[in-house]
């Protein structure tokens, strides 16, 4: 039987990016397969069982084992193959005798992504086949019908082939269970493959454990649990000097510090909530799904109340008018429906797997979410124009300092905010192989920190002292004061974060008037 000849050849790049692109568990470093199928491919049928970034071991594997190395942190970095089996057609296995030796051939084949051009060939210059073809053996003395593998430059037994035969005329073929240790770091791709024909339809059922010297947790991850360790005592800091604050002067907060620190108090809880969901994964293998589900809606909560939070110190809230009046109702249903888009969007993410949002279908979770920040980033700039109007035909310099100092704090996170968008694009667009991925975790810890930095000036712009409760109010009365009284009444606190400078001279200003 020979192959068509317009499916006889493939190019190694779309064999790549269909490796890198397609199944992907974001729930375990456990991949199972239950059934999977393979795909036609050029002159192969394929699947893909998973790609990782992978750390190098940090100890020496042993070269024999007896069974299976349990410990976790055990320096050991591998690919552990459990119970794998292939499934052919009850047609395909009757086919050949009952005591056929072998019957059909699988190979599993483990390579770096720097080594992608290692897997197939290219008769006559032509496109690079993944299975050797009739010229290719003859041109490079590949074997016919099997994966054509090049040693690499810098380790001769990798790529990893391993070869799994179909016996007589059963339908299932076992893989005995065993590690591919790792002792150089990069980004790994595991594919099953068969150059058999005869073998379309083909299942594959078991699992495979992806292991790093310190734990189960996939190598472009790894940095993120240290890192949430970071940002939880930067919140517990945050934190501490706040709640101080707001007890030390109580009975003189305003409505827009209990809002504050609300957002403290549930940014706290997501970086520590985190930080368990890692620790968890990496001990595992496995990711808690109910700790997960609990992280992404406090951060989905959090993210709302932040924005909402900005939003309304950008209308005047707490600092020149205590309520919001009418834009109330409008305030809440855009914090709801934003509340809503980011829920399904960081579920998607971060409790399913990756394959479940890919492409198109990602898409449409993205764009709702980016579709509210534009509107918000609008809103919010646009009330702000408003409130410094307000406060300049007022005259309220000291409120018209403080706004003009949020205004700058915004503009920059914007910017910042702009160009990471820029960068993040750019990385991506230079990096079609995940080979950079050692450094992709900065991706995420970037928008963490972001938030974490505005939220700082927030809370330093309006922490919590002994008047300003009396202050806040006043220019809604009618009875601004004047810069030096409204100094002296916020700056009883240690940490006075509404103050204007002295204007030189005022004290003999004030004898002359007496």
């Amino acid at each position: 039987m020979r192959w068509p000849s317009n499916t006889c050849t493939s190019v190694l790049r779309f064999l790549v990016i269909v490796l890198i692109s397609a199944v992907r568990s974001a729930e375990s470093s456990i991949h199972d397969y239950h059934g999977d199928p393979f795909r036609e491919v050029g002159n192969a049928y394929l699947l893909s069982g998973g790609s990782e970034g992978i750390l190098a071991s940090q100890s020496s594997p042993p070269s024999t084992r007896r069974g299976f190395h349990s410990a976790v942190h055990d320096g050991l970095s591998y690919i552990r193959f459990e119970n794998i089996t292939f499934w052919r057609g009850r047609s395909a296995a009757d086919q050949h005798p009952e005591m056929a030796y072998s019957s059909g051939l699988v190979q599993v084949v483990i390579f770096e992504a720097a080594d992608r051009d290692n897997i197939g060939g290219s008769p006559y210059g032509g496109q690079r086949s993944i299975c050797c073809t009739p010229d290719l053996a003859k041109l490079e003395g590949c074997k016919q019908g099997e994966v054509i593998r090049i040693p690499s430059a810098t380790d001769i037994n990798w790529p990893v082939v391993l070869n799994v035969h179909f016996r007589g005329n059963l339908m299932s073929a076992r893989m005995k269970n065993k590690e591919a240790y790792i002792r150089k770091t990069g980004m790994y791709n595991l594919f099953f493959i068969s150059c058999d024909p005869k073998l379309k339809g083909l299942k594959v059922t078991g699992r495979t454990l992806w292991k790093n010297p310190d734990g189960y947790l996939p190598g472009r991850m790894s940095p993120l649990m240290k890192f949430y360790v970071f940002m939880s005592v930067a919140y517990a800091v945050l934190s501490a000097i706040w709640f101080f604050q707001y007890v030390r002067y109580w009975k003189d907060v305003l409505q827009l510090q209990h809002c504050i620190a609300v957002v403290i108090a549930l940014g706290l809880l997501e970086m520590i909530f985190w930080y368990f969901d890692y620790a968890f994964f990496n001990g595992t293998g496995t990711r808690p799904a109910g700790i997960t589900t609990l992280v992404v809606t406090i951060g989905a909560i959090r993210k709302t109340l932040l924005r909402l939070l900005i939003l309304s110190v950008a209308m005047g809230f707490g600092v020149v008018r205590p309520t919001l009046g009418g834009l109330t109702t409008k305030v809440l249903l855009l914090g709801i429906t934003y509340f809503l888009a980011s829920e399904l969007l960081n579920i998607a993410e971060y409790v399913g797997t990756i394959n479940d949002i890919a492409g198109r279908a990602r898409v449409f979770l993205v764009l709702p979410d980016a579709l509210l920040d534009a509107f918000l980033i609008l809103w919010i700039f646009t009330s702000l124009s408003k409130t410094l109007e307000q406060l300049q035909a007022k005259r309220s310099s000291v409120k018209l300092d403080i706004y003009r100092k949020f205004s700058n704090a915004l503009a920059v996170t914007v910017i910042a905010s702009v160009a990471w968008i820029c960068y993040e694009l750019y990385f991506k667009a230079t990096d079609p192989f995940n080979e950079k991925w050692q450094g992709a975790w900065i991706i995420t810890a970037f928008w963490d920190i972001l938030a974490f930095a505005l939220l700082s000036v927030i809370c330093y712009l309006w922490a919590p002292s002994l008047s300003c409760q009396r202050y806040a109010y006043a220019g809604e009365k009618g009875d601004e004061l004047d810069d030096e009284e409204s100094e002296a009444l916020c700056r009883e606190g240690d940490i006075s974060l509404v103050k204007q400078d002295r204007k030189e001279g005022s004290d003999s200003s004030d004898l002359e008037d007496d």
